[in-house]
């Protein structure tokens, strides 16, 4: 295999990535809006529970959504259901913009804020499972490196757009008010890329009109994801190493909230704790597009199996130093390493996975990849919350994020079961 760079999107494909990025700077400004109001708002101090609740309010949707997205995905139009979901997620932010100005915290919100990520999940597991039929299998890693890559350098860019209007809109009324127009651009954001959308034909993305099943059974979905992948174990294991990854990344993303809010600035001083944790992403955010830059080259060199155990390890030093030396640079230059290499891993494996899959199961194999991912992360926020002071000081949390990552890459991608095996059917 040769590396597809340099890579140069167009047609279909370059419709498609603007639907994505476009929606993924809307997930961006709103993400910082939610995270503003709710962890970094002066009448409100988080620790660890209170943190890693709001982390889970935006990662469970999907658990409970992504049985039902194979169903949809492998059925209907893919690109009608990312046209539609994104007009009724526009609708929903209205709504919480509503809320957030009056300064609601109760059910109606966080039922309102699970919806908008519920949906925000169906559409990218769209998008993932149909970018294969509008690329040659050749340019399967770079496509989607531009696409995942560029979508989370837009969350990266629409946290930092939107911190900054907030700032400014402070200046003028009061916080919750100015978090509320934030979230409005947001809206808008979702809405152009509904718009975007029309770009696309009805079957562009899928599933083709002869690979569409009658059968509509809900959660027995993911068991027959779990039951595709079976027969493809090298894709099964990099999604479980992928949810792994994701889930330590999570635990140390909390660490960081923590330790930016409570600790490296004033707690009394909330808007320099965000500008610090706002920093810290964007250097992470330069560690996702390097590591999916550099990807396609060393899959080359590597392998893909090879490079996903790799890029499993590598971040085990800086957490290691992290565990004994927890400063703000060092917090920094560990999240742009863990970012790197993760991207690296997510990148690979979801070309792994859509190379194996053919289009009419590709649906439910991603509806299980997201639901497993998420699971995973949920249990990372979990145990963040357990093992993380209110000041976001630990020991503890970095070293048992080294261990998990060490363990996954020496048991469940060891090269005698992580390799690309003959189908079983």
């Amino acid at each position: 295999m040769t590396p597809s760079w340099p890579f140069h999107p167009g047609g279909k494909l370059k419709d498609l990535l603007s639907v994505r990025w476009l929606g993924q700077i809307g997930d961006g400004i709103f993400q910082s809006s939610l995270t503003s109001f709710v962890l970094f708002s002066p009448e409100r101090q988080p620790n660890a529970v209170s943190a890693a609740t709001a982390f889970a309010v935006v990662l469970l949707p999907y658990s409970l959504v992504g049985p039902y997205a194979g169903v949809f995905l492998d059925r209907f139009s893919r690109q009608r259901i990312v046209q539609f979901s994104n007009l009724v997620r526009a609708t929903d932010l209205l709504l919480i913009a509503v809320l957030i100005k009056s300064g609601a915290t109760g059910v109606p919100l966080t039922l309102l804020v699970l919806a908008a990520f519920g949906i925000n999940r169906l559409i990218l597991a769209g998008l993932s499972a149909g970018l294969p039929l509008i690329v040659s299998r050749e340019e399967l890693i770079a496509a989607n490196a531009l696409a995942v890559t560029g979508g989370s350098i837009g969350v990266v860019i629409g946290g930092g757009i939107g911190i900054g209007i907030k700032k400014i809109f402070d200046a003028h009324g009061k916080s919750d008010l100015s978090d509320a127009k934030v979230i409005l651009i947001a809206m808008a954001c979702y809405l152009l890329s509904a718009f975007l959308t029309r770009r696309l034909s009805r079957r562009d993305i899928g599933p083709a009109d002869h690979e569409v099943p009658v059968e509509i059974r809900g959660f027995r979905e993911l068991q027959e994801g779990l039951r595709i992948l079976k027969n493809h174990p090298d894709a099964l294991r990099g999604i479980f190493a992928t949810a792994i990854q994701r889930g330590g990344l999570t635990a140390l993303t909390l660490m960081g909230l923590l330790l930016e809010r409570n600790t490296f600035n004033p707690p009394n001083n909330p808007d320099a704790g965000l500008a610090g944790f706002a920093y810290a992403l964007a250097i992470a955010g330069v560690g996702l597009g390097i590591g999916s830059f550099i990807t396609p080259f060393f899959v080359a060199y590597f392998g893909r199996h090879r490079w996903i155990r790799l890029m499993m390890v590598t971040p085990s030093i800086f957490l290691i130093l992290f565990a004994f030396i927890p400063q703000e640079w060092l917090l920094i230059t560990t999240a742009f390493f863990i970012a790197l290499c993760g991207q690296a891993v997510k990148v690979t494996n979801d070309a792994l996975v859509q190379s194996q899959i053919a289009d009419e199961f590709r649906g439910r194999v991603f509806a299980f990849y997201d639901v497993a991912v998420n699971t995973i992360i949920v249990l990372g926020a979990v145990i963040a919350a357990l093992v993380l002071p209110k000041n976001g000081k630990s020991l503890e949390l970095p070293l048992l994020t080294t261990a998990a990552l060490v363990i996954a890459a020496s048991l469940l991608l060891r090269p005698s079961k992580f390799f690309l095996a003959r189908p079983s059917e």
